[in-house]
């Protein structure tokens, strides 16, 4: 990873996302809601994650959609002619959550 950027291949094409000093901004901007506190959330799903609930009930407490606002924040970062999130989701016919967060991880820590 060079400094602050990462590519990643999702679904075929090599998407590159990057973390600057205006991550947490370009969050509030777009989604209308604090980045830091939305960090705090992904705590929370950690807990959840090591407790002894069941796998359906341990998804059913992940709240995706943090999880795909981060990711389009990071790439609109790195390429600010990506579109909308939903039009830019739009463009992968898959999308392994599961697959990316880990690799973001760094640019998360980064970011705080």
């Amino acid at each position: 990873m060079q400094n602050n950027v990462k590519i990643i291949e999702i679904d075929g094409k090599q998407i590159k996302f990057k973390a600057t000093a205006a991550t947490a901004l370009r969050y509030k901007k777009q989604f209308g809601k604090d980045y830091f506190s939305e960090l705090c959330k992904l705590e929370n799903l950690q807990k959840a994650m090591k407790s002894k609930k069941s796998n359906s009930e341990k998804l059913a407490s992940i709240n995706f959609e943090l999880f795909y606002n981060i990711a389009w924040v990071f790439a609109k970062t790195a390429d600010n002619t990506i579109p909308e999130p939903i039009e830019w989701l739009d463009g992968f016919n898959v999308f392994p959550m599961v697959e990316i967060i880990p690799q973001l991880q760094e640019l998360i820590a980064m970011s705080v």
